[in-house]
Parts: C-alpha cells; structure tokens; sequence
C-alpha cells in the first residue's frame, strides 16, 4: 500500500444559497495501492460524508461534495516540503496574527517538546 493526500471539497450551502459561496477544502490521507485507487477512495469518502442539518433559523445546512480535485502520492518524503498552503485574507491583521502567535505558544509550551526525541 501507498500514502496519498488527497483535497477533498465540499460547497457549505446554507437555506436557499443566497450567501457569501463556501467551501470547505479538507485534506485527508488516503492509503491505497494506486493513484486511481487512491482517487476513487477519496471520492468515495467524499460521498459518504455529506451531510445536512437544520440550523437555529430551521434553514437547511448542507455539507455538499464536490470533487477530489488535488491527490498527491507520498512517496518522496523531504524535510520541509509543502503539504497545503491556503490564503488567508482576515478581517483585522493585528487579531489574526496574535491568534497564530498563542497558538504557536500553546504548542511551543506542550509536554511533547518537552521529551528529547
């Protein structure tokens, strides 16, 4: 078996659509014998997991898949190579940038970096 990554996207349609369009981009590992099993699988994953619910307003929210439009075999693992990269455009700088620095804190902070590994 081999590792692949594979972009699964769903569009989030909220009530009638009539909203700012979103879509959620996910990244999943998908362990496969080929890339065309690999997509398959991703594909059927993506299918399988829709889903729906009403919200507060009794609106239909729905997760709806779209396609697997990125798979990449892992094959030639390097240190420091890219997996995801994804464009953030914030409504205020200053909040998203002290987020990401208490994030990369608590993370600095956890026991795991604590054991010399």
């Amino acid at each position: 078996m081999n590792w692949f990554v594979a972009k699964i996207v769903y569009q989030i349609i909220c009530g009638q659509g009539v909203h700012q369009p979103q879509f959620d981009e996910q990244l999943r590992l998908i362990s496969a014998g080929t890339k065309q099993e690999a997509w398959q699988k991703a594909a059927s994953i993506g299918q399988q997991e829709q889903y729906s619910f009403l919200n507060q307003k009794k609106e239909l929210v729905e997760w709806r898949f779209i396609n697997v439009p990125e798979l990449y075999a892992l094959e030639d693992l390097k240190d420091g190579m890219e997996i995801y990269s994804r464009v953030e455009e914030p409504e205020n700088e200053s909040s998203y940038v002290a987020l990401l620095q208490m994030k990369a804190s608590q993370l600095q902070s956890q026991k795991v970096f604590e054991l010399n590994l």
